[in-house]
This record gives C-alpha cells, structure tokens and sequence, in this order.
C-alpha cells in the first residue's frame, strides 16, 4: 500500500458520531499532513495537524473547500431538520455544493456516508434524498467516488435520538437474528472503512454495503 503523507483532507460533519470518529482517525494518520473541518460549532479538541474553519454551508466559500480528499459524514433527522425542505438541505444541498467547489479546487476523491437503501425511486423520503445525492455526485465525474451505505448506526451520541437510540437497541438484542446487510453497525467501522479505503488507490465509483462494512 502506497501511502502520501503530503496528502490533505477535508471533513464535513465532523461533529457527528461518524464524523468526529473518522476526523480523529485522520489527524493521527500518517497519510494526511493537514485535516480542515468546516464546521458550524467548535469541535472542542485540537491537534496539530487540524484546521478548525466556522463555515456557513448555506452560502459557501470556495477559499476553504481546497484538499486532495474531502469526507462527507453530514446528515441529519427529519425530527432535527424541522421540515422536508430543510432536511433536503443538510442531506443533499450541502454536501453537493462542497462537492462542486472542492472538484472545482482539484479535489480528486470524495466519500460519502448516505445510508442502506439509498435509491432515487424510493417511496420512502429519507432513502430517495440518499439516493439523490448518491446519482447527483455520480453525475460530477470525480476520479475517486467513495459512497459508504450503513444500517442503523451504534455508537455514543452527544444528543438525544430517542428512535434511534430504540432502533439500537433491538439491534444489539436481535443481532444473532439479523441477516449480516440489516445489522447494526458500529461507527467506528464506518469511519475505518473511509479512512482505509481512501488509501487504496481505488479509481472511478465503489459503493460499500453495511455488510461490507462489518469487516472494518
């Protein structure tokens, strides 16, 4: 495995349980000699090899969109957004303008976190946004598209998901019962999937199931 220690990164949702797992993973890799974060509130830790910007996603600055790879592990609920609309724009908008900006910079890999069961013709609203975002980064022709599908994540969160934190817990309880594709998935095993696949020199699209994901 060739590694490029002169290599940059940028994570977007750095502040969320996959997010902040993977920022960690990548500032004490060997890989990167700097991570940018754009982020809305401060991360409360540092490092030195980490770049802390207050970025506002709704009307984006190309100046920091500039590294070699770019993570994108934002998302939210339907609970947390309020509405459709606003949903839409933290699941899809916003991680396809930083998209745009970052090939416009040279960027020449992105990963994605979206979820199992993305797809556009889904009749559920979550799954199609996923899926949307999944065709519309397609579509942007990236040397490097690196799209990670998770079930329902297990992990410490810093807020109050209540579903979730139910939908985990019958996870954890019915695990042995559950097909290896539906199971809960640790998020650390995500963010070690993004962190070592980006080290592959994999070229063109790959997409990684929840199952797949299990092995990390």
């Amino acid at each position: 495995m060739t590694t490029h220690p002169n290599k940059t990164a940028l994570v977007l949702g750095a502040t969320g349980l996959i997010g902040d797992i993977l920022t960690h993973r990548l500032v004490e890799s060997s890989l990167y000699r700097s991570v940018t974060v754009l982020v809305r509130r401060p991360l409360g830790w540092q490092h030195p090899r980490l770049r802390e910007i207050t970025f506002d996603f709704d009307t984006p600055d190309a100046l920091p969109v500039q590294a070699d790879d770019l993570f994108c592990c934002l998302g939210t609920t339907m609970k947390k957004a309020g509405s459709k609309g606003a949903f839409q724009k933290v699941d899809y908008q916003y991680p396809l303008d930083i998209a745009r900006l970052g090939l416009q910079a040279g960027a020449s890999q992105f990963s994605i976190v979206t979820s199992m069961g993305a797809d556009v013709q889904s009749t559920f609203f979550y799954n199609r946004v996923k899926g949307e975002i999944e065709r519309d980064l397609t579509r942007l022709q990236y040397p490097t598209l690196l799209i990670f599908r998770p079930s329902v994540l297990l992990g410490h969160r810093n807020e109050n998901r209540l579903l979730e934190k139910i939908a985990e817990g019958a996870m954890r309880l019915f695990s042995p019962l559950i097909p290896a594709r539906y199971k809960g998935i640790e998020a650390s095993k995500v963010a070690n999937a993004m962190l070592l696949t980006a080290q592959q020199g994999l070229a063109g699209k790959h997409v990684f199931e929840s199952d797949a994901l299990q092995a990390y």
